[in-house]
């Protein structure tokens, strides 16, 4: 009798899986999905440690070997994304630093410094020609002028030199002249001397003033020949010595 019934309950078993397959099928798919689910969850709440959080702290304007000390001490990896340089900043420092001081992250997670660069970055001002040539030399004042400020020049002073155009003449950092393919400190003085472009017009005010002057004043107008004496006129006569001859007195007379 027992064994009737065990036979019987397989056979109904047999029977309902046999008679819907795809059903069974599906819904041992959905319980796989929703094992690899529960098991995907708990791994990802595993590696990145979640509901875990740190604050960032602040090391901008310390140094680097100080500001990566600090980080690890706070569960941090750190890298180093560009290093930058400015004049008023002590070399070395930490001059920016992401996420912030304060941001709530998740452990571990990685900081990105970036850092006042010991030595100013240098820079070709004229990157092509022959390295014997004057740089810039032939660009107009304001094409040179943007060039060396989008190179990150900063300080530039231009000093004017009488010529044709308003052309450069020269470049000079730190008081020496750069050529083509020289590099160049950033935070160079730079002076640039550009024709101011008077000259063509200063020789055409000159020449205009001599021909004016030429005009109103000619030597040839003082030059005069020397007259003929008039018909009328007589020529002057030879001095002739004049004698006067007194009379004699009464008294001269009455003594002869």
């Amino acid at each position: 009798m027992e064994a009737y019934d065990n036979n019987n309950r397989r056979s109904r078993k047999d029977g309902i899986i046999g008679r819907h397959p795809l059903l069974a099928n599906i819904v041992i798919i959905i319980i796989v999905a929703a094992l690899g689910l529960v098991i995907a969850y708990l791994s990802l709440a595993l590696f990145t440690k979640h509901g875990q959080t740190d604050i960032v702290p602040r090391v901008v304007n310390a140094s680097y070997a100080s500001a990566v000390e600090k980080l690890h001490d706070a569960r941090f990896k750190v890298e180093i994304r560009d290093s930058l340089y400015l004049d008023n900043v002590k070399p070395g420092l930490v001059i920016e630093q992401f996420p912030a001081a304060g941001a709530v992250v998740k452990p571990g997670r990685k900081i990105f410094l970036y850092i006042n660069a010991v030595h100013p970055k240098e820079v070709v001002i004229d990157p092509m020609g022959d390295s014997r040539l004057p740089a810039l030399r032939g660009l107009s004042m304001r094409q040179a002028r943007a060039q060396l400020e989008e190179l990150g020049f900063k300080k530039i002073k231009i000093v004017y030199i009488l010529g044709d155009t308003d052309r450069v003449l020269k470049i000079s950092a730190n008081g020496k002249p750069v050529y083509k393919l020289q590099k160049v400190p950033v935070n160079a003085s730079i002076v640039m001397e550009v024709y101011d472009g008077r000259k063509s017009a200063l020789t055409d005010s000159l020449q205009n003033a001599e021909y004016a002057r030429q005009l109103t004043y000619s030597p040839d107008d003082y030059i005069t020949e020397p007259e003929e004496p008039a018909d009328w006129e007589e020529t002057p006569a030879e001095e002739e010595e004049i004698i006067i001859e007194e009379e004699p007195s009464a008294a001269s007379g009455s003594m002869e």
